[in-house]
């Protein structure tokens, strides 16, 4: 049967509208390509102007920590960017080469091969293809729902210390320091520290009249392109200062070989697969943790919302693609998506034409990059790191929060001290670790009758003394889910509830419970066995719907007693109320509920007259 397109096309727009797929979900520079006009392609151009400057330098430091040529970080910067933009969800996000990927591969990849030889080299695009594909399939998947597992204190806390990170490695190229490459914060601070007098001034003078310039022209023409003009003086400075050949220990960029990435497939044989499996998961995993870090570290000040999803299956096709052209694994950049956000960008296309720049730039200007003064980036690199320090949400967590401040240190203490992954690890497992603490003691309150409102309001013994509870009737509620972790809690209390009181009927008010778990299921058929067995009754008022699941399906509702069950606590007090013992309703000075005063077989008492406003009530009432 011949092909024809119409048919085809109309086949496959009837199934994406009955799976309810959109072609923004498929292609999401869709929906922000409506949104381009000429001051957007202008604030892109921009930017993407000034990440192809920051850019070389950077791609040719990493090249080299990774053990590959240079032109394989150049190509990184090129080509990866690109697909990362189009198919992320960030509008701000710049992927590439980066420190903590390029040292994972050279680690990873010395192992096997030595560094800069033709195995090496296939085996890092190897372990790219394989990084994406994983990657990918994790976005497929849909589990870009863990990046919400990262609160927006370790995001704050890793973005922090990814800052002091980068202003750390760059203070080396400001002071004209020799500092190997690779060392730990600890080691880069120390070597600084112990060669502090070597501090060549040349060198210095050049990075602060580039930062001097770039801060002045940000604070008195802000819409200015503040980064473009500090880095012009800062090489114009450069320039005056070498004489006569003398450099005065200055460095540039150097000149770079006019190449463009080539088309190939990467070996993905059996014995490279298992090799290089667990390596390429680490990637895999490290880059879609500082991918999806960077881009909500940079959504908090933008107001964007962030698909992890979209975010996954971003970083996953830029790096299979990317080792289709000659490139190593590349993830976002913090350096690079903050001056791409700070240089004003409105969409990914800042990506792009940063891409573009880069590669007319290889292709034509490779030369130029000679006269670039290292001391001149690494100023405004150190401009950029410190502006992604977010000091007012800093201090928001230092005044909010005990728990919080121990997050945010643990996470940058992890990040200075140990690996800068590691320190999600850190943050995210200590978060989750307060807030199991948290849930697996939930509030649970005693409850009696407030005669101070009119309506005679349940409320919280604690909140006032003064408030006499039903001698037959317990009344509790359970703020929080009956899951396996807190039925410890919850058991506990409960028991010594029953231990230590008479009545001999309990009344759990379940509006604040959102879940419950086989094991509070099986808690609460053995807590209403237990009722029964005192002569009384266990009952449950205002659970909700999406709360009853496992009840339902576990067929529990019989063994608690489908009776024990109301809609209100008002119909369970009502209910209540005709089984409990007359000789003791006769004999109470309580009258807890209105049931008990309009009983006309009970002696009548003198009602007890409201001692607060009903204002003061309400304003203080938690029910």
């Amino acid at each position: 049967m011949p092909f024809n397109y119409q048919i085809s096309k109309t086949l496959i727009f009837n199934y994406l509208n009955e799976k309810n797929i959109s072609l923004e979900m498929i292609f999401p520079f869709l929906s922000w390509g409506k949104e381009v006009n000429r001051n957007t392609l202008k604030a892109d151009f921009y930017a993407g102007l000034m990440g192809a400057v920051i850019v070389v330098p950077q791609a040719v430091a990493f090249s080299i920590i990774a053990g590959l040529p240079v032109l394989t970080g150049l190509y990184t910067a090129i080509v990866t960017p690109i697909i990362a933009a189009l198919f992320g969800s960030s509008r701000h996000l710049i992927s590439g080469p980066t420190t903590a990927v390029s040292l994972v591969i050279f680690a990873a990849l010395s192992r096997f091969a030595e560094p800069n030889t033709a195995v090496y080299i296939e085996m890092a695009f190897v372990m790219t293809f394989m990084a994406g594909v994983m990657q990918l399939l994790f976005g497929l998947g849909r589990l870009g729902m863990l990046i919400n597992f990262v609160s927006h204190t370790v995001v704050i806390g890793f973005t922090a210390s990814a800052a002091i990170l980068i202003i750390t490695g760059q203070l080396k190229n400001i002071l004209g320091i020799p500092v190997k490459q690779g060392l730990s914060f600890r080691s880069t601070c120390k070597e600084l520290f112990n060669h502090i007098e070597s501090t060549n001034f040349y060198v210095l003078s050049i990075a602060l009249i580039t930062l001097i310039i770039g801060l002045l022209s940000k604070k008195y023409y802000p819409k200015a392109p503040n980064l473009f003009i500090g880095m012009v003086v800062g090489t114009v400075a450069a320039a005056l200062m070498v004489s006569n050949g003398d450099v005065h220990g200055i460095k540039f960029v150097g000149a770079l070989p006019s190449e463009l990435p080539s088309f190939g497939i990467p070996s993905l044989n059996i014995e490279n697969i298992r090799k290089l499996m667990p390596n390429a998961f680490a990637i895999a995993l490290l880059g879609l943790i500082e991918a999806t870090a960077i881009a909500r570290s940079i959504a908090l000040k933008s107001g964007q919302r962030i698909d992890g999803n979209q975010e996954f299956i971003g970083q996953g096709l830029s790096n299979i693609v990317g080792s289709l052209f000659s490139c190593y694994a590349g993830t976002g950049s913090f350096a690079r998506s903050g001056v791409n956000y700070d240089s004003g960008a409105q969409t990914p296309l800042s990506a792009v034409f940063a891409a573009l720049i880069l590669t007319v730039f290889v292709l034509f200007f490779a030369p130029v990059a000679a006269y670039l003064p290292i001391p001149a980036m690494a100023s405004l690199i150190i401009l950029v790191g410190w502006r992604l320090i977010d000091f007012h949400h800093i201090k928001e967590i230092q005044k909010a929060s005990k728990r919080e401040i121990i997050i945010f240190f643990a996470t940058v203490v992890a990040a200075l001290f140990s690996e800068l992954e590691l320190a999600i690890y850190a943050g995210v497992i200590l978060s989750l670790f307060f807030y199991i603490r948290e849930v697996s003691k939930p509030h649970i309150a005693v409850m009696a009758p407030d005669f101070d409102h009119p309506r005679r309001q349940l409320t919280n013994i604690e909140r006032k003394d003064h408030l006499r509870e039903c001698p037959q009737l317990k009344i509790i509620r359970i703020d929080g889910a009956l899951f396996f972790g807190a039925m410890e809690h919850i058991s506990t209390f409960v028991q010594q509830v029953r231990a230590e009181s008479d009545e001999k009927y309990l009344l759990i008010l379940a509006n604040g419970i959102n879940y419950i778990d086989l094991d509070g299921a099986e808690w609460l058929v053995h807590e209403a066995k237990a009722w029964r067995e005192r002569d009384g009754a266990m009952y449950i008022a205002g659970l909700k719907i999406i709360a009853q699941d496992v009840l339902r399906d576990g067929d529990f509702v019989p063994m608690i007693g489908k009776e024990c069950f109301y809609v209100s606590k008002t119909d369970a007090i009502a209910a209540i109320y005709k089984l409990l013992d007359a000789e003791i309703c006769q004999k109470c000075k309580v009258r807890a509920f209105k049931e008990c005063i309009n009983d006309v077989k009970l002696p009548k008492l003198v009602e007890i007259q409201m001692s607060y406003p009903i204002e003061i009530y309400k304003a203080n009432n938690d029910f």
